[in-house]
């Protein structure tokens, strides 16, 4: 099975500029994995989407490399998954672009 979470969006503190160390700013996750179903065994997706929201928020990260790193660390520490996929992407930084960091 693959599982796809695509444009998971919320507010959180993430850069290294005084700006965006004050004010939260919006950032979209996705992420993508393979799975074993088995046994009527699955993984919810609505608990990898919180793991990941609540992550960022509680650790303020300043790199996006540093998020992405330790997102799929957690990520796989939790959950027996393959082939995992992430992407962070921060939409508003930048006037004229979209700005992401991918694993």
């Amino acid at each position: 099975m693959r599982v796809h979470i695509e444009n998971l969006t919320f507010k959180c503190i993430i850069g290294i500029l005084d700006f965006e160390r004050k004010k939260r700013q919006r950032v979209i996750v996705n992420i993508s994995f393979d799975y074993e179903f088995k046994n009527k065994s699955f993984i919810d997706y609505t608990e990898v989407s919180n793991l990941v929201k609540r992550t960022m928020k509680e650790r303020k990260f300043e790199l996006l490399e540093d998020a992405v790193e330790t997102l799929a660390r957690i990520i796989k520490q939790n959950y027996e998954i393959e082939n995992l996929k992430l992407k962070i992407s921060k939409p508003d930084i930048l006037k004229d672009c979209i700005v992401s960091l991918s694993l």
